[in-house]
């Protein structure tokens, strides 16, 4: 038996439920087919560590208006973790202690000169591959550029780690262009971007907007629903589940990221583009880790290079007897985030008084649902596949953070491509 409906939308994250969301309100039939056995995708707070914590995606900024106006829209509180009142890193191999204003200074050239025709090449966020030219600085990695400009040691180590936490992933394998996209979404300021991409989060945890999106779309959102295969033509779409399930629609919404949506077997296939970002991957492979540390502490923040398993942990939760940090790495197969021991010697990169009591997180590059971390495009591939990433095809539609303009990678592009897909089909119809 096969049911009908107006709009089937794969995928129940954040960009899933945006348009399930929309596209309910303009009276369309919609069914939302999530794999996972919960709904937020990427998005997923999770209570571990004594802490409701961040498993994926987490922070947000008032810089980003599609997820600021969600906090509006919801009465949603945002919060921050704890200001560092301490700063370690490297220069070679010795380790510097000193203060974030102190380090802030320390990045600030450099930074200076790697962006500064930022709005040059990415003069408009919200058309990222406008400029003419773009290719010409599209074919260089983060690592390129960070090394043409030869910074003296301890400066070149200081940005190199700031970019590593950025990009989750090694820096040759990050292009350029992601970027100087990031701080185009913040006018060229790279301070503001640092902290629009690090400092503030929902007081209540992500959950609180996944759910809060879910109760208003007038769906029938279904979880541990995995969808198998989609057969397409100019009249509609048949999209059949793993449990053998078949619903016939007029469009298919699919959220897919990059590095998955080319595993879904779909009839016709993908066209050439999709499919080629899709084996190439992309850049972000790393590693977050929670770790749980005997306290009291006083807050700090740490920065590595990337030759360390983590290149990036601060304090984000203090209490009276624990606190507990957050940490990025660039390679998720040099860390596990459940590995004590592996942690506790990674921390002792930088300072051996720390007792580490518990470590969690999650694999996101072994998850089959996921494969990735968040979105950090590789070298050519802004000019090569993003505008055929984004475009419809027939009557499939391509929605999720991966594909946003401005803040691609962020929870404020799962909402902005969410937004998008539901005119286009509100268009269309």
């Amino acid at each position: 038996m096969t049911e009908e409906t107006d709009v089937v939308v794969v995928g129940g994250g954040i960009a899933g439920l945006i348009t399930a969301r929309e596209l309910g309100r303009d009276g369309l039939r919609v069914t939302v087919l999530e794999a996972r056995d919960r709904l937020g995708g990427r998005v997923w707070t999770d209570h571990r560590l004594g802490r409701d914590l961040e498993i994926g995606g987490t922070w947000l900024h008032w810089v980003q208006p599609h997820a600021w106006a969600e906090v509006t829209r919801y009465g949603l509180e945002v919060t921050r973790g704890p200001r560092p009142e301490e700063a370690y890193w490297l220069a070679g191999n010795e380790v510097r202690k000193g203060t974030l204003d102190g380090f802030m200074e320390l990045i600030d050239p450099g930074m200076r000169r790697l962006l500064h025709e930022t709005m040059r090449w990415i003069p408009r966020p919200d058309a990222p591959t406008s400029a003419a030219g773009l290719e010409t600085v599209d074919r260089f990695s983060v690592q390129d550029k960070l090394d043409e400009l030869a910074l003296p040691v301890e400066e070149y180590h200081a940005n190199e780690a700031a970019w590593v936490g950025h990009f989750n992933a090694p820096l040759e394998d990050g292009a350029f262009t992601s970027a100087l996209r990031w701080t185009a979404a913040t006018a060229g300021s790279w301070h503001l971007m640092h902290e629009a991409s690090a400092v503030f989060r929902l007081a209540s945890g992500t959950r609180t907007l996944v759910e809060a999106i879910a109760a208003d779309a007038d769906a029938d959102v279904r979880t541990s629903a995995e969808v198998s295969r989609i057969e397409h033509g100019p009249a509609g779409a048949v999209v059949t589940t793993s449990s053998g399930d078949r619903i016939q629609a007029r469009r298919v919404v699919l959220t897919l990221p990059q590095n998955i949506l080319g595993d879904l077997d779909v009839s016709p296939r993908l066209c050439a583009e999709k499919r080629a970002a899709g084996r190439e991957k992309t850049a972000a492979k790393g590693v977050k880790v929670w770790i749980r540390v005997r306290g009291p502490i006083e807050p700090f923040f740490a920065y590595s290079s990337a030759a360390h398993p983590l290149s990036v942990v601060r304090t984000e939760f203090l209490g009276e007897d624990d606190a507990v940090l957050v940490s990025f790495g660039a390679d998720s197969r040099r860390i596990s985030p459940h590995d004590v021991d592996a942690v506790r010697a990674a921390l002792r990169v930088w300072r051996d008084d720390l007792e580490v009591l518990d470590v969690t997180g999650h694999d996101w590059m072994a998850d089959p649902h996921s494969r990735e971390t968040w979105l950090m495009q590789r070298p050519h591939q802004l000019t090569r596949y993003f505008a055929a990433q984004q475009r419809a095809e027939g009557v499939l539609h391509f929605a999720g953070s991966d594909y946003a303009n401005v803040w691609a990678g962020f929870i404020d592009g799962a909402i902005e491509s969410g937004l998008r897909v539901a005119r286009e089909i509100r268009t269309a119809h």
